[in-house]
Formats: C-alpha cells, sequence, structure tokens
C-alpha cells in the first residue's frame, strides 16, 4: 500500500473549490427574490460520478447536471444554465454537463445504467437540496426494485469493456479507468452493494480505489493533461512523482488492479447466489448442505469447486493439484476459502512429484479457458508460489516488446489455452501444455530468455515428476520456441538449406509437430499482429519444408513401448476354460488401481473387456494387452482406487457372456466430439503387425468403439497401449488380419477409414 494523502487532500479541495464557483455562478442566475431562491426554487446543481464522489484528478471531467422541476419556467432553466456554463467555458473548464428535470432524470436512470450509477454517488452543491435528495432516493429505490435487470445490464457493458481494454493487472498497457480491476470496477462495486443484492468489503474496496486514483493524479500531473493508460514511457516520471522505482510502481499499479478484479469476480459470484432461483438453492442433508464428490477430497457446492472438511492439506499436498484439475475441467471457480486454507495448511509435495500428481498438473495445464479463473484464485491465494516458485520473477511483469498484449504472467497462461486447443495435432499433450507455460520463464533474468529458460524448465520439469527424457523435450521446447518464426520471418525459406538446418535442430517429426503447436499458441497469446495472415503463412510454409527434409515416416516410440509388458508386472498364469472365462486381480497402483484380467483369447474379447469397464464406471488411463497362446492377458490402470474385485468381477461377466447390448448401452456416450477425432495408420512402428492410433477427446465408451469396430472388421488386435494426457487419449492398436500378418495397405486404409466413420 502506498501512502499519499497529499493527493487525496488535493483531490477534496479541487472539488471544493469547484463548488464554491459553481454556488457563487448559481448564486448570481438565480437573484434573490423574497428570500433566498436556491431553497425550494425547483433548481439544483448536481455533482455527479467522480465529482459527485469529490474525486476530482487533475484533468478529470466536471461532471454537473442542472436538475429542476417540470413546472419551472424552460426560460428560466435556460437562462440559468447559460449563466453558469459560459462562464466555465471561458475558463476552459472540462465541462461535462446536462440539464434535466428530475422526470427526465429518473427515465434516464431507468433506460441507462450508467446514469443510474451516476446519480447513486449524486450531491447537492447548489440550489434545491430536497429537490436532488428525493430524486436520489426515487432513483435508488427504482435501482434496487429492479436490480435483476439492472444487474444484467452492468454485467454486458463491463464485460463488453474489459473486451476492449483488457484487465489491468495484465495488460502490456494498462487503462487504470477502464481495464477490469481498474477505476470503473470500483464504482461498479458500489454500484452492485446499493442493490442490496450484496455486500463487499467497503473498507478495502474504498482503499483500492484511493490508490489508483493516487497514480492516476500523478499520471495527470506528470503528462499534464487527461490520460487514463500507463504507458512505458511514461512510468519513470510518475514514479518519481510518487517516490517509487519505475518496476516497482508498475508491479504496484497491477497488484491494486488485481486485488479489485477479485474483488469484483468474487461479487459477481455473490450476485449469481442472490439472483438463483429459489427452486435451485443449496441442498441440504441431515449432516448439513449437500457436497458433490469430485476427487478424493475435492467436492462442488454451490457452484463452486471445495475442499472438503475431511481432507488434510498438510499430510496430502497433492489435494491442491486434484482441487485445481477437477475445478479447471469441470469449468467452476475454486473456492477462495479453499484457495486461502490450501496457502497455509498444504504440506510439501515431494521431489519428484509421484506420477499423480504430475497427472493432476496436466488435467489442469490442458483444460483450456478453465485454467485461467482457477489459476488466478490459486496465484491470489498464495498456491502456485508452492506448486511454481519460479512464477514469482513472471508474475505481473510487463513485457518489453511492445507487440505484447499480456504480462508475462498472463501471456504464458493465455499460451496454454491455445495449446489445449491444438493438443489432437501433437503426440504429447503433456509435454506441450508444459512448455506453453514455461517457455516465458527465463524473463526477467540476465540473458536470452530462451537459453536461460532451458535448464530452468529441465528443473521443473524433472522436480513435477516428468522423465528425463521428457524433461529435456519441454527444456528444447522452451529453448526453441522462437526457432520457427525467426528463420520464417528473417531467411529466405526457399533456400533448401534453410529447411535442411531447421531439421537439424528439431531432428524428429514429433518434436517439428510439438514445436509448430507452441508457435503458433505463443504467437495467438502475443498479439493479431505477431500471427497475421502474413507470419502464419510464412511458418507454416517453413514447417512444411522442414517436414519434407525429415523422414517421411511419422516417428512413434519404439514398438516394445507399445506392444512390451511392463518389467515390473510379472505375467500371471493363464488357464482359461470357456469363452467367458475371466480371473481378475487388482493391486493399489499411483492413486488408483492396476487391473489384471485374464480370459481365453478370442476375437472381439478387448471390446468386451473395454465395454464392460467402461459401463463399471472405471475411468482407464492406460492399458497393456498382449496374447499368450490361447490366452488374453490384460492390464488396465483405472483411476479409482477402491475396485472391490468381487463386485467388479460381476459387473464384467455379463458383457464377457455377451449378454449385454454394449452398442445400445454405449450408443450415447460413445461419441460426443469426433468430428475433430483423427484415426491415421503408423508407418514402420513393426514389420508383424499394422499400427493405428486415434487422437481423441476422452469419454465412456471410446475404446469400446474402437475395439468394436476392429473386431467388426474381422481383424484381431495383438496388442494395445492408450494413454491419457488430460481430457485427450492417445490409443495406439496393433491390428492383425486372421492368419496373424500385418495388413496389406488396402485393407489397412479400410479399417482407418471404418474406425473414423464409427467415431463420427
Amino acid at each position: 500500500m502506498t501512502d499519499h494523502p497529499e493527493l487525496a487532500r488535493r483531490r477534496a479541495d479541487r472539488a471544493l473549490e469547484a463548488d464554491r464557483r459553481l454556488r457563487q455562478l448559481f448564486a448570481d442566475a438565480t437573484p434573490a427574490q423574497g428570500g433566498d431562491p436556491r431553497e425550494g426554487s425547483g433548481l439544483a446543481l448536481v455533482a455527479v460520478g467522480g465529482y459527485g464522489r469529490s474525486e476530482l484528478s487533475p484533468f478529470s471531467d466536471l461532471d454537473v447536471v442542472l436538475l429542476h422541476d417540470p413546472a419551472v419556467d424552460e426560460a428560466v432553466v435556460r437562462e440559468v444554465a447559460e449563466a453558469v456554463w459560459y462562464p466555465l467555458w471561458n475558463d476552459g473548464v472540462a465541462l461535462d454537463h446536462s440539464v434535466r428535470d428530475t422526470i427526465q432524470m429518473r427515465e434516464a436512470a431507468a433506460t441507462d445504467h450508467r446514469a443510474a450509477m451516476g446519480m447513486l454517488d449524486a450531491r447537492p452543491v447548489a440550489g434545491d437540496a430536497g429537490l436532488v435528495m428525493t430524486l436520489r432516493s426515487q432513483v435508488l429505490a427504482d435501482w434496487r426494485r429492479d436490480a435483476r435487470t439492472r444487474v444484467e445490464e452492468v454485467r454486458s457493458a463491463r464485460l463488453a469493456r474489459i473486451e476492449r481494454a483488457g484487465w489491468l493487472a495484465h495488460a502490456a498497457v494498462p487503462d487504470l479507468k477502464e481495464s477490469g480491476g481498474g477505476l470503473r470496477d470500483s464504482v461498479m462495486l458500489r454500484a452492485l452493494v446499493a442493490t442490496w443484492l450484496i455486500d463487499v468489503p467497503h473498507g478495502e474496496s474504498e482503499m483500492l480505489r484511493a490508490e489508483l486514483l493516487d497514480i492516476r493524479d500523478a499520471l495527470h500531473e506528470t503528462v499534464g493533461r487527461r490520460m487514463e493508460r500507463l504507458d512505458a514511457d511514461v512510468i519513470p516520471d510518475v514514479a518519481r512523482m510518487l517516490g517509487m522505482a519505475p518496476v516497482e510502481l508498475d508491479l504496484h499499479a497491477r497488484h491494486v488492479g488485481r486485488r479489485i478484479a477479485h474483488l469484483a469476480s468474487l461479487a459477481w459470484r455473490k450476485v449469481d447466489d442472490a439472483l438463483e432461483p429459489i427452486t435451485r438453492k443449496r441442498a441440504f442433508t441431515s449432516r448439513g448442505p449437500l457436497v458433490v464428490a469430485l476427487d478424493d477430497g475435492v467436492g462442488v457446492l454451490d457452484r463452486e469447486v471445495i475442499v472438503t472438511k475431511d481432507a488434510d492439506p498438510s499430510t496430502d499436498p497433492e489435494l491442491a493439484l486434484r482441487a485445481a484439475a477437477a475445478a479447471a475441467r469441470q469449468g467452476l471457480p475454486i473456492s477462495p476459502g479453499s484457495a486461502r486454507r490450501l496457502a497455509t495448511t498444504m504440506g510439501d509435495l515431494p521431489a519428484p512429484w509421484s506420477p499423480s500428481s504430475t497427472r493432476h498438473l496436466v488435467d489442469l495445464l490442458t483444460a483450456g479457458p478453465g485454467l485461467l479463473p482457477v489459476w488466478d484464485e490459486l496465484d491470489f491465494a498464495g498456491v502456485i508460489d508452492r506448486v511454481l516458485p519460479e512464477w514469482e520473477d513472471i508474475r505481473l511483469r510487463g513485457s518489453s516488446s511492445p507487440v505484447h498484449r499480456f504480462t508475462v504472467d498472463r501471456h504464458s497462461l493465455e499460451t496454454c489455452v491455445n495449446a489445449a486447443g491444438l493438443k489432437r495435432d501433437v503426440a504429447r499433450p503433456d509435454l506441450l501444455a508444459v512448455a506453453a507455460l514455461l517457455h516465458d520463464i527465463g524473463k526477467g533474468r540476465e540473458g536470452d530468455h530462451s537459453e536461460v529458460g532451458q535448464p530452468m524448465a529441465v528443473d521443473i520439469a524433472t522436480r513435477w515428476g516428468f522423465s528425463a527424457g521428457d524433461a529435456a523435450t519441454i527444456g528444447r521446447l522452451v529453448r526453441w520456441h522462437l526457432l520457427l518464426p525467426t528463420i520464417a520471418t528473417r531467411r529466405d525459406i526457399e533456400d533448401p538449406s534453410t529447411a535442411a538446418n531447421v531439421a537439424e535442430i528439431v531432428e524428429t517429426e514429433d518434436f517439428l509437430d510439438l514445436l509448430s503447436a507452441l508457435t503458433a499458441s505463443d504467437a495467438r497469446a502475443t498479439s493479431p499482429t505477431a500471427w497475421s495472415g502474413w507470419r502464419q503463412g510464412l511458418v507454416e510454409g517453413l514447417i512444411g519444408k522442414v517436414r519434407r527434409v525429415l523422414d517421411e515416416s511419422v516417428a512413434t516410440p519404439d514398438a516394445t513401448t507399445y506392444e512390451g509388458w511392463p518389467a515390473h508386472v510379472p505375467i500371471p498364469d493363464h488357464g482359461t476354460t470357456g469363452p467367458s472365462d475371466f480371473t481378475l486381480t487388482v493391486e493399489s497402483h499411483r492413486g488408483g488401481s492396476l487391473l489384471t484380467i485374464v480370459t481365453a483369447n478370442r476375437a472381439g474379447v478387448m471390446a468386451d473387456l473395454a465395454g464392460g469397464l467402461a459401463l463399471a464406471g472405471m475411468t482407464v488411463r492406460s492399458a497393456r494387452t498382449v496374447t499368450l497362446d490361447d490366452a488374453a492377458v490384460t492390464l488396465w490402470e483405472v483411476s479409482r482406487a477402491d475396485v472391490d474385485p468381487a463386485r467388479l468381477t460381476e459387473r464384467l461377466r455379463p458383457a464377457m457372456a455377451g449378454e449385454l447390448d454394449l452398442a445400445g448401452r454405449l450408443e450415447l456416450s460413445s461419441i460426443a466430439d469426433a468430428p475433430d477425432a483423427r484415426v491415421r495408420l503408423l508407418g514402420r512402428v513393426t514389420e508383424t503387425a499394422t499400427a493405428i492410433e486415434v487422437r481423441a477427446l476422452d469419454r465412456r465408451g471410446l475404446v469400446w468403439t474402437v475395439c468394436d469396430q476392429i473386431a467388426s472388421s474381422g481383424l484381431s488386435i495383438r496388442s494395445a497401449h492408450m494413454s491419457t494426457y488430460g481430457d485427450e487419449v492417445r490409443d495406439v492398436f496393433y491390428v492383425v488380419d486372421g492368419d496373424g500378418h500385418r495388413l496389406d495397405d488396402v485393407t489397412a486404409e479400410a479399417l482407418r477409414s471404418a474406425v473414423a466413420t464409427a467415431l463420427a
């Protein structure tokens, strides 16, 4: 908090000086006739807006209304108006004036929320004070009576304003007045409180507005004119006037804006609660409010994700990641109280993180737009400092590049959101998401931020539980995230050596896909000019040329990654007695369960298992399937930790016996997004089978749909590998024909087309 009481005093003094001048002009315009004509005369000068609040900055407009009773003669009103306005115009006063009778004023307030909000802060300056106070009482009563519709007008106008001006905390050049978290938002809070629907911390809100007004006053005095945008070139002079360093001022203004925006966010959530129909209000049980469970220790209450009372963040620090991922995936805010509780009580996450913690982080980062409010709430509370202490160096930090429209931290998050929309274009969306978050982590430190950021990203990814190879890939993405646009715009991409040089750096087509997606995500988060049609065309042209230089086959992991059985899992005995006979064993694994299912090897067994598990409510994280003689041995990793083997066996038995209409039972949930699903044949992964890959949104019945189509085509699944990254799956199936051989090209393409059609 800054302390500049002299600036607040000068604002009040300017308002007092304006009051004295207006009173004199009004008195001169209304000569006494049988006593003081200003009281009960039906005429009054009214201060509205900032002037009404006695908050006049050096170059603020003087917002004044000449209010009159409808019975006052129009000629008299016109004469008084001219006598007041003309001297002010002659003196060069920035006057925002109007002349209205009480009926017109009330009608204007009823149809224009801005006029109504101005009247809520109105105060009489000269003339008939009773006329003013009566009108203000009427406008306030109307505002409260029609609050349900008026707040929606305010909300729509605010959203449009923020779309134009951005957020004060995150815009490259913040607008102290118009940006989200700016002065207009602080005034909006007063108007929302006036509805009687909600309340906000009045003292904090007023203090924050005063701090922004101090900055604006210093800005006005420094530039010698009215100005609301805190441009980089004026910050040093403004900071000097306030006794601060330039970087300190920039961070302080953004911090104040973030706090106002946070108050506004909480206020609007309270408004939504107040406006919710009574039939949808909080449900209660005999033990208290009904909490809908989302994950262990995480639930939903009143459309907010909360940490449940019985959860203990001190012994379960992963709880913060579970709550964040659940909130972002659900598109719900995380409760401020839960965020504060996590920040103050969560224990230390182990280094490296457990696989389940890494998975929850990936779920959060790949959630799309739901990431932003959840990350902001956790950052505001202090949780992000526990998860990513390196974030402090880029938090609310402006970019030195004029092309950037966001601060470094918000730009990084926006890049993540953009990357979530491109995750189907890459083999490893988890690596793309982490690289998107960390690509500018080196900014604010000495040296080239790409070079500085590479080892930082490797260290962070390693701490977060990624393997050494995956951490190195993330580091390389950070190091080279500017490679493609730099080469495309500064080199001749028609020169064969250009593409060849880039190919030497990227090495594989998978890495090129990742770098391409990161480039597009980064550029779109920067500004429209950074990803103009011209730039995009050059970059995509370069990518196409580099792709041709690289091996024409799709780079994939070694076949043993897909086909091999995990070394730590012993292959069980596989004696079976019939086509529907199977054995099931369950063990705890990475916060969930490992299911080992052994059954007779027959056509369609994989589809039956997948369908049965889907109907049993099992979310499959990954799977391995191998055939051994006459048996199919399958290892499934599921998210549920409390699997009852006997109960699951009974749930699976009807599916394995062919007693269920799996197609009918799974039809409604099977393929919701599939027009965007990607189905492709992987070239030269193995010489003994045909590998087909499916990239799609994870949902119930997906694996069954693919397996069922393969079986319906008269083909067999020799082995399968399923991986989930956030809400995306990368499922690879090794398929053979009836004789156990690799499919010919015609059959393989027919299968690919059939699977794509089944998904669509």
